[in-house]
């Protein structure tokens, strides 16, 4: 059988065979650019296989968390929970697959650290309070 008996007699037959290679190199050139590797089986199958895998979590976002979880016990350092703080937002930004736990410990953090804020503030209120009470009491020492 020659290339002549293979190709189509009619423009219907010739139209959709210049349609489906045309689609067909689109949706190769669509794969490759998009980080799919297509390999070839037999029989002119082709099978599509998405090479792309987000990176594991890393230790910013977990460090965070871990954080953030000991902040809850030790939070009477105001140390700890500013530092899981800032590797939280940091985390977010650099490992998109450890999202969720540096959210966590963004959460646990910034309540502590509001916590200690909350108890500053009560203290300044209180402290001068009780520092216009001692000065403003009408006893004099002779």
């Amino acid at each position: 059988m020659s290339d002549d008996d293979r190709r189509p007699t009619t423009p219907e037959q010739q139209a959709w065979q210049q349609t489906a290679g045309t689609q067909q190199q689109g949706q190769q050139q669509h794969g490759q650019q998009f980080g799919q590797q297509q390999y070839g089986q037999p029989y002119g199958q082709q099978v599509v296989v998405n090479a792309y895998q987000p990176a594991p979590p890393r230790g910013l976002s977990i460090t965070s968390m871990v954080l953030g979880l000991v902040s809850i016990v030790a939070g009477f350092t105001l140390i700890v929970p500013v530092i899981g703080l800032v590797l939280g937002f940091v985390g977010i930004r650099k490992e998109p697959a450890g999202r969720g736990m540096a959210i966590t410990g963004i959460i646990l953090n910034g309540i502590i650290v509001a916590g200690w804020a909350v108890l500053l503030v009560v203290m300044l209120v209180f402290g001068f309070g009780l520092f216009g009470a001692a000065a403003t009491s009408g006893t004099t020492s002779p």
